[in-house]
C-alpha cells in the first residue's frame, strides 16, 4: 500500500512538474519558435523627418556626373544623349581609358566633352564635390554603392546607383539617414518596373482588372558562367563566394513590391529563406580557373536561393535568385489576385475569372482548357487596352534607343521627368532599402535554420503613410 502511495505521488509529482513546466515554458517555447529574429530599427535622429513622396524644386537643366564606366556605365552616357533637359559635366572611372571611351559617346553625339576623372581610388569624390552637378549617375561595383551614395548625397547631390544599391543593413540605414537628413533624392536604377509586360500588368492591377493581388513572384535567374570573367577584378564571383542569400533580388522584388503597394498601404513583415548546396560554381571554379576542389566548394552562396515573405495585410511574395543553373533566363513575374492571374515566364499570359458561367448546372471539371490563360488575340487586345501612358509616350523612343529592348531609356527618362518637373521620383529610398535589405535579411534566416526573420520597418512607422503606389506626371 505504501508502495502503491508512493509510486501514485511520484506521478502526480511528475505531471505537476511537467504542467508546470509547459505551462512556464510552453508560452516562452511557442515564442521562440514562432517569434521572428528581430533586426533593430534605429530611432530616427532628432530634427530628421521621412522623404516619402518626396519633392525637391525644379531643374530646367539636370547637370548629371557619372561615376563608373564599366558595364552599365557606358550605356547610361548613351541613353543619356537621347534625353532633353541634361548636360553631362563629368565622367569618372578608375580606368582614364573607359573614360575616354565613355567621351568619344559624347563626342558621337555631338556634345562638348565632359570633365574627366581616373586614376585614382578617390577621383570620384572629386566628381561630388564641383558645384555644377545637380544628379551623380553610380554604376560602379557593388561594394562601392553605398559609400558613394551616401558621399553625394553630403555634398548635396541628387542620387541614382544601380542594383543593387547597398549591401548590408548596416550600410542601408546609413543611406536612409543620409537621404533623411539631406531632403535628397536617392533612387535605385530597378529597371526591370519599366518593362512592358510589367507596367502593363502593374496598371491592370490599379485599375482593378485582378481583385484584390493577394501574391506576387519574381526572381533573377540568369546562367552567368559565360559572364563571370567580364566583372572587373572579378568582384562579382568574390561576392558570391563570401556572401549566402539572395545577394541580387532586385530585379524580382520591384515589380512585386509596386503591385503590392509596398510601404504605401502595406509593408513586408517577415520572411524565411532557404538554399540548395553550391555545385555549378565551383566545378566552374575547378574546371575553368583551376582550383583545387577543397577550396573551390568553400563557397558561400547556395547554387538556388528562395525567400518567402508575408505582408502586414496577410499578402504574399516568393522571390528566387540563380545564377548557375543552365535554366533559360527568368524574372517569373507572376501577379495573383481574387479575380484573375498574369505571367511573364515562359509565357506571357492572363487568366481572368469570368463574370458568368457558360451554359448552366454544375461545371465540368474535367475541362481542364477552361482553366487556360485567354488566347493570344484577346491577350494583344488587353495589353492595348491597359498599355501604362508611360509606354504610350516613351514606347517608340524607348525600342530606338534601347537598354534591355527600351526599359533602361524609360527608367532614364523618367527620372530627369521628375527632377525637372518638380515630381516624386518612381522609386524613393525606401523601395531601395526594402528592395536590397533581402541580402542580408536572407542570410540571416539560412543560417539560422531557415528561422522567420522580420524585416525592418524603414519608413519608421510611416508605411501606410501614403496610399497605393502611382507614377507622378505633371497636371495637364
Amino acid at each position: 500500500m505504501q508502495k502503491r502511495l508512493t509510486t501514485t505521488a511520484i506521478l502526480l509529482a511528475t505531471v505537476f512538474l511537467f504542467n508546470c513546466t509547459n505551462g512556464a515554458q510552453g508560452t516562452k517555447g511557442q515564442k521562440e519558435k514562432y517569434q521572428p529574429i528581430r533586426t533593430e530599427v534605429p530611432a530616427r535622429p532628432a530634427g530628421q523627418k521621412d522623404v516619402l513622396g518626396l519633392v525637391t524644386d525644379k531643374i530646367d537643366i539636370v547637370r548629371v556626373g557619372f561615376i563608373g564606366l564599366g558595364m552599365r556605365g557606358p550605356g547610361a552616357v548613351q541613353r543619356f544623349t537621347h534625353i532633353p533637359g541634361i548636360k553631362i559635366v563629368a565622367l569618372c572611372d578608375l580606368y582614364e581609358k573607359k573614360v575616354e571611351k565613355a567621351q568619344g559617346i559624347l563626342e558621337k553625339a555631338g556634345l562638348p566633352r565632359a570633365a574627366a576623372y581616373s586614376g585614382s581610388e578617390e577621383a570620384w569624390k572629386e566628381l561630388c564635390r564641383r558645384d555644377d552637378i545637380d544628379l551623380v549617375y553610380i554604376a560602379t561595383d557593388w561594394k562601392h554603392h553605398a559609400p558613394m551614395m551616401v558621399y553625394a548625397m553630403e555634398q548635396g547631390k541628387h542620387v541614382a546607383c544601380e542594383v543593387p544599391s547597398a549591401m548590408t543593413l548596416e550600410d542601408i540605414w546609413n543611406v536612409v539617414n543620409t537621404a533623411e537628413k539631406t531632403q535628397l533624392h536617392c533612387m535605385q536604377l530597378e529597371n526591370c518596373v519599366y518593362d512592358f509586360f510589367e507596367l502593363t500588368t502593374l496598371n491592370m492591377a490599379q485599375q482593378g482588372l485582378f481583385g484584390e493581388v493577394l501574391h506576387a513572384e519574381g526572381s533573377y535567374i540568369h546562367d552567368l558562367s559565360e559572364y563571370w570573367g567580364s566583372y572587373e577584378g572579378d568582384w562579382r564571383m568574390k561576392y558570391n563566394k563570401e556572401f549566402r542569400g539572395d545577394v541580387y533580388a532586385t530585379h524580382g522584388m520591384g515589380p512585386a513590391a509596386q503591385v503590392l503597394d509596398i510601404h504605401r498601404g502595406d509593408r513586408m513583415n517577415t520572411l524565411v529563406s532557404m538554399d540548395t548546396k553550391p555545385v555549378n560554381i565551383p566545378e566552374y571554379l575547378i574546371r575553368e580557373r583551376g582550383l583545387d576542389r577543397d577550396s573551390a566548394y568553400l563557397f558561400a552562396d547556395g547554387q538556388h536561393t528562395m525567400t518567402m515573405i508575408h505582408t502586414e495585410k496577410g499578402k504574399t511574395i516568393h522571390i528566387q535568385h540563380d545564377v548557375s543553373s543552365p535554366r533559360p533566363y527568368s524574372r517569373m513575374y507572376q501577379v495573383s489576385g481574387t479575380k484573375g492571374f498574369a505571367n511573364k515566364y515562359p509565357e506571357q499570359g492572363y487568366a481572368l475569372q469570368s463574370s458568368v458561367l457558360a451554359g448552366s448546372g454544375v461545371p465540368n471539371h474535367e475541362n481542364l482548357s477552361a482553366h487556360n490563360y485567354m488566347p493570344k488575340e484577346a491577350r494583344d487586345t488587353l495589353m492595348a487596352k491597359y498599355k501604362h501612358r508611360i509606354h504610350r509616350e516613351l514606347e517608340e523612343k524607348a525600342k530606338e534607343v534601347g537598354g534591355h529592348g527600351g526599359m533602361d531609356f524609360i527608367m532614364d527618362y523618367r527620372l530627369i521627368y521628375c527632377l525637372r518637373n518638380g515630381l516624386p521620383l518612381d522609386m524613393d529610398v525606401y523601395d531601395l532599402a526594402e528592395w536590397c535589405s533581402l541580402a542580408e535579411l536572407s542570410r540571416i534566416s539560412i543560417e539560422n535554420n531557415n528561422a522567420p526573420v522580420e524585416v525592418p520597418d524603414f519608413t519608421r512607422g510611416n508605411w501606410n503613410k501614403i496610399q497605393g503606389f502611382r507614377h507622378a506626371f505633371v497636371k495637364e
